[in-house]
């Protein structure tokens, strides 16, 4: 027997991890943003002076606070994935509990950048652009609330004992949703606030 065939194998690990049906859901969403991406794209080559004067309207400052907010989440939901792994149950409900206040900052920076706009009187029918950008923003927007339901019901399942480093798959299902909506986030701000 050789030296390499008397170490144990590590353990499976299912990959990606969570849950196959949230994967399902997350890819039929990427999809779905996709979709939204090359139209705008397709309407960006269409109209490019209406859309590069359309974007100078926008609260590029929000839209990189909001990127801040989000990847600063998504860093606290992997915070409280790797504390779990630990048997560390008070460290991850913390870290859970300041990814949910990130994504309630994003809801109000959202807010305030809607309102500026509502207030101009601008809506879905201003122009090409503005269908885009508010049709993509709020569909995010939608996902955010979402993702923050569902670390909201992870982090008080967490505070309850209900996850450890042996069973943990609820909260890496959690966690992956909410990285994919920072993914499109990722993508969203570049491609209607900055590109040019």
């Amino acid at each position: 027997m050789t030296a390499t065939a008397a170490l144990p194998l590590p353990a499976a690990r299912p990959h990606p991890p969570g849950d196959l049906a949230i994967w399902v859901f997350i890819l039929a969403e990427l999809a779905a943003f996709g979709v939204m991406f090359v139209l705008y794209g397709v309407a960006r080559m269409r109209h490019r002076e209406l859309f590069d004067q359309m974007q100078l309207t926008l609260d590029r400052d929000m839209g990189a606070l909001n990127t801040v907010l989000l990847v600063t989440g998504s860093w606290c939901v992997a915070r409280a994935v790797a504390a779990i792994k630990r048997d560390a149950a008070r460290p991850s409900a913390r870290w859970l509990a300041l990814a949910i206040a990130s994504g309630i900052a994003f809801v109000v920076v959202k807010g305030f950048e809607y309102r500026a706009k509502f207030a101009l009187g601008i809506d879905l029918d201003t122009n090409l652009f503005y269908m885009f950008y508010l049709s993509m923003t709020f569909f995010h927007l939608m996902h955010v609330l979402l993702g923050m339901a569902i670390l909201v019901f992870v982090w008080h399942k967490t505070r309850a004992g209900g996850y450890s480093a042996a069973d943990h798959h609820g909260m890496e299902t959690g966690a992956s949703y909410w990285h994919m909506v920072d993914l499109v986030w990722i993508v969203l701000f570049p491609l209607v606030y900055v590109m040019r």
